[in-house]
């Protein structure tokens, strides 16, 4: 009989039902599917911004957790554990649909803006006033008008934490092009949700 029969999984801690998981039991790693499954999948939203990409995304991830499970060995919290190998299933798909036409575009639009570059981001908090679930839908919106490319940057420092030259491993472009579209992608944030919240004013 599994050991996990023989106890009440969802008053475990997750270090409990990872030890479990590692000896083979199913049920414990089901558990924590159920636990961080929600955050798994906002994450792979964020990376593609597709619901079939990242519904597949996530449901390829936790197939890679089980397989990977003695991998892990508690440095992270599972929960981050987890979200890593489902950015990098997205950073994955992210290179194979990369459009040439597209990046030489977003370079073009890079360049330009001169002394722009050299102004402060946001000169008013462009989200004063907002209630928190209005806050959420309107970044949501904002980020779907990024580019995969810069959307992916400012998830990975935003969301993420990763300093550039993580950024820049792990995706593979060069710091200064992280710092360039970190940069770009923060300053149409700020724009977009600028515009956002003058629209909700008026």
């Amino acid at each position: 009989m599994p050991a996990s029969a023989q106890r009440d999984l969802p008053s475990l801690s997750d270090e409990e039902l990872v030890a479990l998981a590692q000896k083979g039991d199913m049920a414990p790693f089901e558990e924590l599917v159920f636990r961080h499954r929600d955050k798994v999948y906002a994450r792979a939203y964020l990376m593609m911004h597709q619901e079939d990409a990242a519904l597949d995304a996530s449901q390829t991830a936790w197939v890679k957790g089980w397989q990977r499970l003695a991998q892990f060995k508690g440095d992270s919290s599972f929960s981050t554990w987890m979200t890593r190998v489902v950015i990098n299933l997205c950073l994955d798909d992210l290179r194979k649909q990369k459009r040439v036409h597209l990046e030489s575009i977003e370079e073009m639009d890079e360049e330009t803006g001169g002394v722009e570059r050299q102004m402060p981001l946001v000169t008013v908090n462009p989200t004063e006033g907002m209630e928190q679930d209005e806050l959420r839908k309107r970044i949501d919106d904002a980020l779907e008008k990024l580019s995969p490319a810069h959307r992916t940057v400012l998830v990975l420092h935003e969301f993420e934490g990763l300093e550039y030259k993580e950024i820049s491993a792990r995706v593979g472009i060069s710091i200064g092009t992280v710092m360039s579209r970190l940069f770009y992608a923060r300053r149409k944030m700020a724009a977009l949700l600028q515009g956002l919240r003058k629209e909700r004013a008026s």
